[in-house]
């Protein structure tokens, strides 16, 4: 069974950067599409960015310029490389693959960034 694990986030001041890894593993097949989302206190989970196989990238509106998302396929990993942050930025970040063969979605534990202002 797949499983994410994530690293990266902590405490930095508005207009700082910071960078998120997550690596995947436990399965034979590489996920079709791997990603980042976010929950704000108070707030539903939304996307953040996707990296598909194939190469397609998606970037919510919030963060396009700001953010990037890159993908290690050899090591079934995905970074989110964050700039110019904001205190709105803040949030639990949580990384997300499919799983071919469970055929389901798989979370990671979720990493704190927070961003002062």
């Amino acid at each position: 069974q797949m499983r994410l694990v994530e690293s990266g986030g902590g405490l930095v001041q508005a207009g700082g950067s910071l960078r998120l890894s997550c690596a995947a593993s436990g399965s034979p097949f590489k996920p079709s599409v791997m990603g980042w989302y976010r929950q704000a206190p108070g707030k539903q989970r939304e996307l953040v960015a996707t990296f598909a196989l194939g190469g397609s990238i998606t970037y919510a509106d919030s963060v396009k310029g700001r953010f990037t998302i890159s993908r290690d396929n050899a090591q079934n990993t995905v970074y989110l490389q964050m700039n110019s942050l904001k205190p709105e930025d803040t949030a639990v970040y949580y990384c997300n693959a499919d799983d071919f063969l469970t055929h389901s979605e798989v979370w990671g534990q979720g990493t704190l960034v927070t961003v002062s202002s």
